[in-house]
């Protein structure tokens, strides 16, 4: 009763601070945003990380450490923090549903005066009332992947539509003949999940010859896909191919496939990127993945923030990179930091 009482009022809370910031900014939607830049671009548009106040700190909260993402994620602002100086402090809610828990940690960052706040929300709605706080305490707070507080001032992540969109893709150009294929989704009304499903199913029965059969929640849980997957597998038999909204739900989904001995006719893909991901791939298990780059995206998403803390203006949405991963290329996207960082600068260069 406590639980509900009290998301009760921050959802209170978040549509007050909703309108308050709509006089200004309009509700962010980070795939189309046309006030953006490309992440290779920010050192040749901005120049170099502009001098910051002495003793800059910053703060950062993501959904859970329980998941390999969100300790990459935080792997990438210490790598950054490391190189420039800069110490940060991360924190996570326990669990990716503890969306309170999130907040409080929030909340407690702006108070202990951190320069700048980067923030990985639960969901659309669950940070939304640290902005004012934030705010009013001139400190600038940077949504970075994954949900999207809509009236975030600036945004760092890739393009999620594009996740599903590219596995689609896949799908079209390896299964010509078409068939049956299945969605297991992230947490329900999550801007990430939202938009990587819509991605996928839209790209793929424009195609014609694919059946969307079932799209249903796997909360961003292994178990809980494993368990959905099975009852799919068991009313379509015929199924050509899983998409998961993310790698953790991939995986389970992956068992499911085994389980059901089906390995050889049943393609599987998820979106993270995460190690136990390309160990997968590598084994011939799980077909691929769509990888986000999150170690990238931490010190992308730390730089932005930096150079806001500088004094810069930077456009509200700094794109990241993404990559399908296959047998075929895994080798390329998986070696060590500045060797990932080359080949993603090539794909830039490239337009991919």
């Amino acid at each position: 009763m406590k639980f509900l009482l009290a998301t009760a009022t921050a959802a209170l809370m978040a549509l007050s601070i909703g309108s308050a910031f709509s006089i200004d900014l309009a509700p962010l939607n980070s795939d189309t945003e046309k006030d953006r830049i490309d992440w290779s671009q920010l050192e040749a548009k901005f120049g170099a990380l502009p001098k910051l106040p002495d003793g800059t700190r910053a703060g950062a909260v993501s959904k859970t450490l329980t998941n390999e993402y969100w300790r990459s994620l935080g792997e990438g602002y210490k790598s950054f923090g490391d190189r420039v100086g800069v110490p940060v402090v991360y924190q996570a809610a326990q669990s990716e549903g503890d969306q309170l828990g999130q907040l409080t940690i929030a909340e407690g960052l702006v108070t202990q005066g951190y320069n700048v706040l980067l923030v990985s929300p639960q969901t659309d709605s669950n940070l939304q009332p640290i902005m004012e706080q934030a705010k009013a305490a001139d400190v600038p707070v940077v949504n970075v992947n994954d949900a999207v507080i809509p009236q975030a001032e600036h945004y760092v992540g890739n393009v999620q539509r594009d996740n599903g969109v590219r596995v689609a893709k896949w799908f079209i150009k390896n299964r010509p003949d078409g068939g049956k294929v299945a969605i297991v989704e992230g947490q329900a009304g999550v801007y990430a999940a939202v938009q990587r499903t819509d991605g996928f199913k839209t790209t793929i029965t424009e195609a014609g010859k694919f059946e969307v059969v079932a799209s249903v929640p796997g909360n961003w849980d292994r178990q809980t896909s494993y368990d959905a997957a099975s009852n799919i597998l068991q009313q379509h038999p015929d199924l050509i191919g899983f998409y998961a909204n993310n790698d953790g739900m991939a995986l389970g989904i992956v068992e499911a496939v085994k389980a059901a001995g089906l390995q050889d006719k049943v393609a599987v893909f998820g979106t993270d990127g995460i190690s136990d991901a390309y160990a997968s791939i590598r084994a011939g298990e799980l077909t691929g993945t769509v990888d986000s780059f999150p170690v990238l995206t931490g010190e992308v998403a730390l730089e932005s923030a930096l150079r806001l803390v500088g004094g810069q203006k930077l456009p509200r949405v700094v794109a990241t990179p993404q990559a399908l991963i296959t047998k075929d290329n895994a080798d390329r996207y998986s070696g060590a930091g500045d060797a990932v960082r080359k080949a993603l600068l090539e794909d830039a260069a490239a337009g991919n």
